[in-house]
């Protein structure tokens, strides 16, 4: 397997976790998304992958974009350990807190939207901050309150072991804890987070340990 990633990208950190779980070897295969106006927009890139983004994984002659599809293919092609809980509603509720993640609250401070923000629209940097706060903090209030309706140990989101939604949810606090964002109202989150990522797969997925970093 090879997957194209940036050791800062929040989609390829989720990834990146994923297969070190399952223990799956995998070429790493680094884009950089500031470099040179981003390596992502190379003519080369884009013809492996026209949404531009990344990560992208490629096994044999499929390629797949998006971090969730990668994960939920991952999960298909070698079950063990699940990500994925087997009782239905066990399952969607893991699905919707990383979807609650990756759907509403990352694509929202995504670089590019950042950027986006910056030039053409002119805002500075006090207002891109701002932006960036407002919206972790809505998204983490939710994830918060959902944390505390789940009355687990404190290790996980949903049940006793890991799954989709925790994996989701460490790349989004380490983005945060960048980003200066105030994390005291999110007890539960900095207690589920902080577990996670002393678990050996999600520290070498960590960004400061990857070798592009930079």
């Amino acid at each position: 397997m090879k997957l194209y990633t940036y050791f800062r990208s929040s989609a390829a950190y989720r990834v990146r976790i994923a297969l070190n779980l399952k223990g799956l070897p995998y070429e790493s295969l680094p884009v950089h998304l500031v470099r040179g106006g981003g390596e992502h927009n190379d003519g080369a890139y884009q013809a492996m992958n026209p949404q531009g983004l990344i990560p992208l994984l490629v096994d044999g002659e499929a390629r797949i974009a998006q971090s969730i599809a990668i994960i939920e293919y991952l999960e298909d092609i070698h079950p063990q350990p699940p990500l994925l809980p087997r009782m239905p509603v066990a399952r969607a509720r893991v699905r919707s807190l990383a979807l609650a993640i990756a759907c509403d609250i990352h694509p929202l401070n995504n670089l590019r939207v950042l950027n986006y923000l910056r030039a053409p629209l002119g805002h500075d940097a006090a207002a891109v901050s701002e932006w960036y706060r407002h919206w972790v903090a809505c998204g983490f209030r939710a994830l918060e309150a959902e944390a505390a309706r789940a009355r687990g140990d404190g290790r996980y989101l949903v049940g006793s072991e890991v799954t989709l939604a925790d994996i989701c949810l460490v790349p989004q606090m380490y983005n945060a804890r960048r980003h200066d964002c105030d994390l005291q109202p999110y007890p539960r989150l900095k207690q589920i987070s902080a577990h996670l990522e002393a678990l050996p797969a999600f520290a070498r997925a960590a960004p400061e340990a990857q070798a592009d970093a930079v």
